[in-house]
């Protein structure tokens, strides 16, 4: 016979599902009735009839089996079969070849069978708690969900929800600059939620386009409302970001409202990914105008495109070249990455000066020098004459000795002249 622990557990089993796993009524009796049918099968076979009646508001449930009559003496299987005798107890007109029903309390069945219910039950919870967890989460595809850094590995962190269960960020999905400490919340977008062998795993992103995106969201009423569209979203995670926004209501300036009165909607998107650089633009869907927004803030003097290759060659004063660019090159990347064109950047250079392109010195200097004074946005030995030392030092990152023999070769070239 089963302990009467046992079958306490049993029914602490019933009320932890029923008060635990948000499992709805009909779920609920439908599984414990499934496990019930499950071990009977297993432990008496197909021919044995019993009735599980669950009542979920109280967490216990009620057996029934149902015997056949049998004359005395010719019972063979107590579980199935039931002596005349013994059946007129329960029912007084009961013939050979009926049916009589009495009720069993679980204890009854024995220690074994107890088990066997408690492990096919649990089995079955925890396979309905990973399907609603696989499907809760397939639903917030695109969400901010935020979890409590539990645990930091190589190659990504584990992140606990409100109620225990696992995230996953990978360290490609993390931005650089990103430094947490177990215990800490974070908050980032559910971009993909995995169910291999009914292992639920769901993968989150603050890399991704569409993480700032919902923090535009919730810090702007407009876009939320869909007052304002985010047409397109073009990031460097923890380095820059361009968006363009447009909106169809003419009393509604876009990017005033993204950005917010002294930059207060902005601010806070720029603190949750660690100082990233936002420019909002107007969206439009004039390329040459979508182009020369894309790169602000420098001012374009004139380009070429190419629509069918898809590329735009721009031309701009010496001193806005470097305002292009950008830092590390980010601003004509990002400028490509929002208006799917490739951007060429060029500068314009007045024919009558007689100056010479650094490519020209490359058997005096290092081609990874010229490279570096060309990514500064300086292409021509006067550009690199024109500034002061401690100015190229600055924006090219090279050392002093390599900028004093760059200069001393170009000045070189000027004296023989």
């Amino acid at each position: 016979m089963a302990s009467k622990e046992e079958t306490v557990n049993l029914v602490d089993i019933f009320k932890d599902f029923k008060e635990n796993k948000s499992i709805d009524k009909q779920t609920l009796i439908t599984v414990l009735e499934d496990s019930f049918k499950s071990v009977i099968l297993k432990m008496y076979g197909p021919s044995a009839k019993y009735t599980i009646i669950v009542n979920p508001d109280k967490g216990d449930l009620e057996i029934y089996r149902d015997r056949l009559v049998m004359e005395d003496g010719d019972v063979a299987n107590p579980d199935t079969q039931i002596s005349l005798s013994d059946a007129r107890v329960l029912d007084d007109e009961a013939e050979v070849g009926d049916d009589v029903t009495d009720q069993v309390s679980l204890a009854s069945f024995g220690r074994r069978m107890i088990l066997n219910l408690r492990q096919t039950l649990a089995s079955k919870i925890l396979e309905l708690q990973k399907e609603n967890l696989y499907q809760r989460y397939k639903d917030m595809l695109g969400q901010i969900v935020t979890g409590e850094l539990y645990q930091v590995w190589k190659k990504e962190m584990l992140l606990l929800d409100e109620e225990g269960n696992e995230l996953y960020l990978p360290k490609q999905n993390q931005i650089p600059s990103d430094f947490y400490r177990k215990g800490d919340m974070v908050r980032a977008v559910v971009v993909q939620v995995e169910n291999k062998n009914q292992q639920p795993k769901i993968i989150l992103s603050r890399t991704a386009p569409l993480f700032l995106q919902r923090l535009f969201e919730q810090e702007v009423p407009e876009v939320k409302e869909g007052l304002i569209a985010i047409k397109k979203i073009a990031r460097i995670p923890g380095e820059r970001a361009k968006v363009a926004v447009e909106t169809f209501d003419e009393r509604i300036d876009p990017v005033g409202a993204c950005v917010g009165v002294k930059g207060a909607r902005i601010h806070g998107i720029v603190r949750e990914l660690r100082n990233e650089n936002i420019d909002v633009i107007n969206y439009t869907p004039n390329i040459n105008l979508y182009i020369q927004r894309a790169l602000s803030p420098a001012k374009i003097s004139s380009m070429e495109i190419d629509e069918e290759n898809k590329t735009a060659k721009v031309y701009l004063q010496p001193d806005e070249v470097s305002l292009a660019i950008g830092k590390g090159g980010y601003n004509v990347k990002l400028a490509g990455m929002l208006t799917g064109y490739e951007v060429e950047v060029y500068r314009e250079i007045d024919e009558d000066l007689d100056d010479i392109y650094l490519d020209e010195f490359n058997d005096e200097i290092d081609q990874w020098v010229i490279d570096a004074f060309k990514a500064a946005g300086l292409d021509t030995a006067k550009e690199v004459l024109a500034i002061s030392k401690e100015d190229l030092i600055k924006r090219t990152d090279l050392e002093e000795e390599t900028i004093d023999e760059v200069i001393r070769i170009l000045e070189a070239e000027f004296a023989n002249d």
